[in-house]
């Protein structure tokens, strides 16, 4: 019988489960999604490709995981953000520079994974309301601010973010980029139609 390094069984499996969540996205990000497999992830923490599988059922699976951990993350920041002191303008700017550095946080490269993969529609449902509330709290903002369609305007200005975060990526200067990009996004949201 496997020794347990932990007080009870739930918590060892509760540690290994993030031993392996932290064994993938170092794959990930080392290796790219061609590197992530159980069997890798599993050698990774000294565990047979076998037990890997009580954790993740697939290569996509371990994605979806590594997503439900990362994307709450994110957006409990970019709640902070939006909701932090200033006016409307001082919170767009303080939203947009949250989310303008994901790109250059190792939780990037799990994007750049879930464009490669294809992963099942629950799951890809799942990602997509985790998506929508990233997109909240600057609709909450421009609700505030009194726009009609508080919700086209945030997913409009959500495209100019995720803009500038190509361009980041791609090797464009962050120092250009990030300004360059917020002034654009308060601009377009900011003065849109009310």
């Amino acid at each position: 019988m496997p020794r347990i390094s932990a007080a009870t069984v739930a918590d060892h499996r509760a540690s290994q489960h993030a031993a392996l969540l932290e064994a993938a996205m170092e794959i990930l990000v080392a290796e790219g999604p061609a590197g992530l497999t159980p069997a890798a992830v599993g050698a990774r923490v000294g565990l047979a490709r076998s037990s890997v599988y009580r954790y993740f059922s697939s290569t996509a699976d371990i994605l979806a995981q590594l997503t439900e951990d990362s994307m709450p993350r994110w957006t409990a920041r970019l709640e902070a953000a939006a909701g932090g002191g200033g006016d409307l303008e001082a919170r767009v700017r303080a939203y947009a520079a949250v989310t303008l550095s994901f790109v250059t946080s190792r939780d990037y490269a799990l994007l750049r994974a879930l464009v490669s993969v294809e992963l099942p529609p629950a799951c890809r449902g799942r990602i997509d309301e985790m998506h929508a509330a990233m997109i909240e709290p600057l609709r909450g903002i421009l609700a505030e601010a009194g726009h009609e369609h508080p919700g086209l305007v945030a997913h409009l200005g959500w495209s100019i973010l995720g803009e500038g975060q190509r361009q980041i990526a791609a090797g464009a200067d962050p120092g250009l980029v990030v300004p360059v990009t917020t002034d654009v996004l308060c601009h377009a949201v900011l003065t849109a139609p009310r």
